[in-house]
């Protein structure tokens, strides 16, 4: 348990309640802030597991009173908030009891020669953070999000991605010319053109570009990639949600990679 003093929260006027609740709002306070909201004690533990710091760990005052020895040190100042008040704080459709606000980290660079998602308009949160899991799950560790992406420090793209965050550099708001600086090939999904996934060579490190949800990858993007790719669908259906979409094929690529070194020890042996 934190060692720091605890601050009680009482009154709905108070301003730090406030600033909490406009950083839980609105999915883009975080970049006027400087530091997200975390929501949930599944997210914030794997914030902790991951060398995550907050400046404030945020709780509910009755869930406080049940396990304020359960948390370490590390979880700094504490926050404790009146049931009712904490109530209005969350915008998610299963608000959490506590949360983590956490300083955001700096923002990297572009970096050309890793294993790269890209994200090209994608809108939908839950979707988003899917993707970031199916990310680090896969061995890709850079995401880059063109501008018009659903904004990946929310609340609700933070809740969906349990903890991918903290294992990826995320490169936000950039203009598709940017790409220009990958120096892996870049693949793209369709539904009209390209060959199938289960038949094609997957090159490694890649990047792969998962577009809008509707509208799918834009033409500028799209003009930067040098493979395409179609998902085989035995079952008819018109198209796929792009997060089942992206996870098929990133796996498609960890499992490429990983059976090449054995098939190269393999044939060394023979030799």
């Amino acid at each position: 348990m934190s060692s720091d003093p605890v601050q009680h929260i009482a009154s709905r006027d108070n301003a730090l309640l406030k600033e909490l609740r406009r950083l839980a709002q609105d999915s883009t306070a975080y970049r006027k802030q400087g530091r997200a909201w975390l929501e949930g004690d599944h997210l914030c533990r794997a914030a902790l597991q991951r060398g995550q710091q907050p400046a404030y760990a945020v709780f509910q005052a009755s869930l406080w009173a049940e396990q304020s020895a359960q948390w370490p040190h590390e979880i700094g100042r504490v926050v404790v908030i009146d049931d009712p008040l904490f109530a209005t704080i969350s915008s998610l459709e299963s608000p959490g009891r506590m949360g983590f606000v956490l300083p955001l980290p700096t923002a990297p660079a572009l970096q050309p020669d890793v294993a790269t998602v890209v994200l090209d308009g994608l809108q939908d949160a839950g979707n988003v953070g899917t993707i970031l899991r199916s990310a680090g799950a896969f061995g890709f560790r850079q995401v880059i999000a063109i501008k018009g992406t659903a904004a990946l420090w929310s609340p609700k793209v933070l809740r969906a991605g349990m903890g991918a965050h903290f294992g990826l550099a995320l490169v936000e708001a950039v203009e598709p010319d940017a790409l220009a600086a990958l120096r892996v090939p870049l693949l793209a999904t369709s539904s009209h053109q390209g060959g199938y996934l289960h038949q094609s060579s997957l090159p490694w490190p890649c990047g792969w570009v998962f577009g809008h949800e509707g509208k799918g990858v834009s033409a500028a993007t799209a003009a930067r990639a040098t493979q395409f790719v179609r998902i085989v669908q035995p079952g008819g259906e018109e198209s796929l949600n792009v997060g089942a979409a992206a996870a098929i094929c990133l796996h498609a690529s960890a499992a490429a990679f990983s059976v090449v070194p054995a098939q190269a020890e393999t044939q060394s042996s023979r030799d």
